[in-house]
């Protein structure tokens, strides 16, 4: 269904596992000076999930502002490429009118794909995180 990387294995574990998931993600909190932009990133996930979409949702930061919003929008928009980190990321992009996210840092409910993290890394985002407990993916890489 999906081409654009092992997105198809993470969307079949996405599904499994979602609703155990739902149930105990937000049981872990992140840590205080995260914890505001994960829970950011889990309303997008359920947003994602209310409009029909995959469960995964990220929200893009920078200056302690959210820029970017991203609830998963593969199946929304027929699109294999909008992931929610993606569309995060667009739509800060868009806020700012360049591409250059330097100082941004992205946070996601999953760990991101690696085609979200080269796309992290070519539009210079700082730092990663992901999960219920933020953990740090740091610094996006090309893979």
């Amino acid at each position: 269904m999906l081409g654009c990387c092992a997105c198809t294995r993470r969307t079949a574990l996405a599904s499994l596992a979602a609703a155990g998931v739902a149930l105990t993600t937000r049981a872990k909190a992140a840590p205080a000076e995260h914890r505001e932009f994960i829970d950011a990133a889990f309303r997008m996930k359920d947003d994602a999930v209310r409009a029909g979409d995959q469960p995964f949702g990220a929200v893009l930061v920078m200056d302690g502002r959210v820029l970017g919003f991203g609830p998963s929008r593969v199946v929304q928009k027929s699109d294999p490429y909008a992931h929610a980190e993606r569309e995060a990321m667009r739509e800060a992009q868009a806020r700012l009118g360049r591409s250059d996210l330097s100082g941004a840092i992205l946070y996601s409910t999953s760990r991101a794909c690696p085609a979200c993290e080269a796309g992290a890394a070519d539009a210079n985002v700082a730092r990663m995180f992901y999960g219920s407990t933020a953990v740090d993916a740091g610094r996006p890489r090309r893979y």
